[in-house]
């Protein structure tokens, strides 16, 4: 829409000053304990309607999968094709939850950040910066009790 007259200049810039559909927040991935692989813990806020998290790309490659608790009441992981967010909601990925697990990245080192590119069904693609942790000294604990 464009603003032709003066009148219409407030109804343009509220629509323009709206918070986006989906923010990106508190992004970690701890240190890989196992070589070539990892987890990516992040926040995600939805103010829109319902979407899917549908693809993750990453700085350092590797590939990424969603991986989630297998529902049947234990600890056990399962690999899922796309991750719920449900609108007007906040969404935290973490370690006993849905989660992004990424396999054969390039080498990771405490105190450096990655990008991580997220692919929403409805929103599109978005990056946020993750801070890579080492969990043996607590790099990740304010964001597992946040």
């Amino acid at each position: 829409q464009t603003c032709a007259l003066p009148i219409y200049l407030t109804g343009c810039y509220a629509k323009a000053s709206a918070a986006p559909a989906i923010e990106l927040s508190t992004a970690v991935v701890p240190q890989p304990s196992v070589p070539g692989e990892t987890t990516a813990y992040l926040v995600i806020r939805n103010n829109s309607g319902p979407d899917r998290l549908i693809h993750v790309r990453t700085s350092v490659g590797g590939r990424v999968t969603f991986r989630a608790p297998d529902g049947h009441g234990s600890q056990a992981m399962h690999t899922i094709p796309a991750i719920s967010i449900p609108g007007h909601n906040i969404v935290r990925l973490v370690p006993n939850n849905a989660h992004l697990l990424i396999t054969g990245a390039r080498s990771l080192r405490a105190a450096k950040e990655i990008t991580l590119t997220l692919v929403f069904a409805h929103a599109g693609a978005m990056s946020v910066i993750a801070q890579v942790t080492n969990p043996e000294t607590g790099g990740s604990s304010y964001f597992l009790n946040s």
